[in-house]
């Protein structure tokens, strides 16, 4: 049944999902790695599609940017069309200095400045980690494919502009891998609800150094964040 947000029919979509921040990407992903694909939904612009990726049934579908647009259609997902994991790739920002533009991150658990789980979490903080099986499924196709990447806690802010030098410092102390505008409230949307996911993003801006992607770059590349979240969704059972 549709959604006062996606137009798709019930059994559009896989149980697994990929889900880009970018409808382009979206779309890129689709058209370059999944066979038999079909547009499943169109509304807001958001693109969804679903194909086969080596006779594995999957599902592609941007979520926007920030907590609210992409818990909104992660929930959606969920409760109206069955979906029981979730994989985000997306961007993300870093403070270190031993990762560079284009590597690949994995975010074990995520804090965040924003209320979105606590004001679900009776004011509390509330732990916000990925799947540990998923987790283990994506390291297994890393090794595989030895390629650089890091695993570790990121930091999902409501605010893609902030001078804000202390909290840098901060985040740069206690040794925080990445920084994003998603995962804490997708990872809290997922526990919620009884499902699984794993953000697992490329690093498009250096924040200390001023190094950054281009548009052209965020929305057509990136491709061995998309190989490992689909090699990887082959092994979720």
């Amino acid at each position: 049944m549709p959604t006062p947000h996606i137009d798709s029919k019930k059994n559009d979509f896989s149980d697994i999902v990929l889900m880009p921040g970018d409808p382009v990407r979206a779309k890129y992903i689709a058209e370059k790695y999944l066979d038999d694909c079909i547009q499943i939904n169109k509304t807001r612009l958001m693109l969804a599609y679903t194909g086969f990726f080596k006779n594995k049934k999957i599902s592609v579908m941007s979520h926007g940017i920030g907590i609210p647009s992409a818990s909104l259609y992660v929930r959606e997902l969920i409760l109206e069309y069955n979906v029981k994991k979730i994989i985000r790739i997306g961007t993300c920002g870093t403070l270190r200095d031993d990762i560079s533009l284009r590597d690949v991150v994995i975010c074990m658990g995520a804090s965040t400045d924003s209320k979105f789980n606590r004001i679900k979490f009776n004011n509390h903080d509330f732990s916000a980690i990925a799947d540990f099986d998923m987790i283990c499924q994506a390291v297994e196709v890393i090794k595989k494919m030895k390629i650089k990447v890091c695993v570790g806690n990121f930091f999902t802010t409501d605010s893609f502009y902030n001078d804000d030098k202390k909290m840098l410092d901060i985040l740069k102390k206690y040794n925080i891998l990445a920084i994003d505008m998603e995962t804490s409230g997708i990872y809290g949307v997922a526990a919620e609800l009884k499902a699984k996911a794993l953000s697992i993003c490329t690093v498009s801006d250096h924040i200390l150094n001023g190094e950054s992607l281009s548009s052209k770059d965020r929305e057509l590349s990136f491709n061995n964040m998309i190989k490992i979240a689909l090699e990887s969704a082959l092994l979720i059972k």
